[in-house]
């Protein structure tokens, strides 16, 4: 029979980019992953497609599962199996890592602890604001504040000493304390700090969501109150909060706030979607389009079988490069058999994805678009040649048009096809109606064209009239306009990062 075992992982405060190389490896191992209500969803992609996944999320006055059963579920699954207990931060920093550990070593079950980035240490820090400093702070303490602040232990006494507390520590942080806020405060007065000490409130520290309240022990309370903040949230009290004013990096970020709608197919979103959050947005993925084989592969084979009669070959996207690449080798063939051939691409991009192929390109327009391909091509110097396009099933015609009126002689064949994608066109249409979503991104005509259609029976250009409307060029622009979408922003160089550029500007 096989052996169980735990992993207890810590997952970091939220930002994706802190959990840790081991977490994300033993979470490959898991045949049952439990995870908590502050651990990024986001994780769950590392688990193998087989895993168990069971959510036990715990928040205020709303719990998925109490401790105890958390504790028997975690031991059940763990006597013959894999398990991984995702945990929000470190699993022994307030996170109960250490009662379910016990429970653990009482069954018997082998377990390895996995810690993670502290919301204590991680939250402060998005937020500007340094635990110690030599000229601020040299000593900090890590509370919960989770119980009444005036709470006792089991034996009858102050489960904290808040004399020591306000008058012997630098820098104080309390975990979700947002409840007990008036209690904190008015016991550090109590017992000698003063009403003038700096203090942040933190919530959703790490994310596009991040939000922080800074005031003093004496005003913060009705300051927290007024701009309405709610658990989860981390409370720093101390000299050190004062530095957020000059070293405040992530709320600056030029795009944090924003909601960003990212409609591109989803094999494509990741690194538009982490380019985006670099910039501080948070992004909502909404893919309308979904790039599938087209009808039939013998228009695509026969090329790949005949690529000694052409002269050029030429690729106008990443995915024309994905498909022919992976026919070429359905055949028997190589990168080998485009020996002879001269090799043109529209953007960096599908540049790039030949070179990893190890291939030099022979042109690459300045601007990424058919049209300024054909100015790199040369009218004259294209006369009598042969050319193959693999690309989409639909597509512009502006290029091989041109070619053949220029005398060339060109074969277009479909390597792939773009459907539309309709998933959660609803949920979409509910945030932009609230105003949730403050940017909505093109990145294809056919972008433009499915994401109406998703909204089907919906007043599109309406729908967008207060939201920022990007389009990574203008013939997605253009399109956008003839379907009732004004565009507010259009990137000047045709690509993601031009995009992204032109969004950053435009704040």
């Amino acid at each position: 029979m096989k052996k169980g075992k735990a992993y207890l992982v810590g997952a970091g405060p939220g930002d994706p980019g802190l959990l840790t190389f081991k977490g994300r490896d033993v979470l490959g191992l898991a045949d049952v992953v439990i995870y908590d209500y502050l651990a990024n969803e986001e994780f769950l992609k590392y688990a193998p497609p087989h895993a168990e996944i069971i959510y036990v999320g715990k928040k205020g006055g709303d719990h998925t599962m109490s401790q105890e059963g958390i504790n028997r579920l975690l031991v059940e699954k763990a006597r013959d199996r894999v398990v991984v207990r995702l945990k929000g931060g470190d699993p022994f920093v307030f996170g109960r890592g250490g009662e379910e550990a016990q429970e653990l070593a009482t069954a018997g079950i082998d377990f390895e602890i996995v810690p993670g980035v502290t919301a204590a240490v991680a939250v402060p820090a998005y937020a500007g604001i340094p635990l110690s400093h030599r000229d601020y702070a040299s000593s900090m303490a890590f509370i919960t504040g989770h119980e009444r602040a005036d709470g006792a232990s089991p034996e009858g006494k102050e489960s904290i000493d808040w004399g020591k507390l306000s008058s012997g520590i630098g820098t104080l942080v309390f975990f979700m304390g947002v409840k007990n806020l008036p209690d904190i405060a008015a016991r550090l007065m109590e017992h000698g700090r003063s009403p003038q000490t700096p203090v942040a409130v933190i919530r959703w520290g790490t994310t596009p969501q991040q939000r922080t309240v800074t005031g003093t022990l004496a005003d913060i309370v009705d300051k927290v109150r007024e701009a309405g903040l709610k658990p989860p949230a981390v409370i720093v009290v101390g000299e050190v909060v004062r530095l957020r004013e000059s070293l405040n990096w992530f709320e600056r970020k030029p795009l944090f706030g924003k909601t960003v709608l990212v409609t591109r197919a989803r094999e494509q979103a990741s690194d538009f979607r982490k380019a985006l959050e670099e910039q501080g947005a948070r992004c909502v993925e909404f893919p309308t389009i979904a790039v599938v084989p087209p009808p039939s592969w013998d228009p695509l084979d026969s090329a790949v079988a005949s690529l000694d009669h052409y002269d050029w070959l030429v690729f106008t996207s990443v995915n024309g490069v994905r498909f022919f690449m992976e026919r070429l080798w359905e055949s028997g063939r190589d990168v080998r058999a485009l020996a002879g051939l001269r090799l043109a691409a529209i953007g960096p991009k599908t540049a790039e994805s030949l070179e990893r192929w190890g291939l030099r390109l022979d042109v690459v327009p300045e601007e990424y678009r058919a049209e300024s391909l054909l100015e790199a091509l040369g009218k004259e110097a294209v006369r009598g040649l042969r050319f193959l396009l693999p690309r989409a099933v639909e597509a512009r015609d502006v290029l091989p048009q041109t070619l053949r009126q220029w005398g060339a002689d060109v074969d277009v064949v479909p390597a792939y096809a773009t459907v539309p994608a309709n998933q959660g066109a609803d949920e979409v249409a509910a945030m932009l109606e609230r105003g949730e979503i403050h940017v909505v991104t093109f990145t294809a005509s056919s972008t433009v064209r499915f994401f109406v259609q998703a909204l089907a029976h919906r007043d599109v250009g309406k729908l967008l009239e207060k939201t920022v409307v990007a389009c990574i060029g203008p013939i997605t622009a253009d399109t956008a306009r003839s379907l009732g979408i004004h565009p507010t922003v259009v990137a000047e160089e045709y690509t993601i990062a031009g995009l992204i550029r032109a969004l950053c500007d435009q704040r």
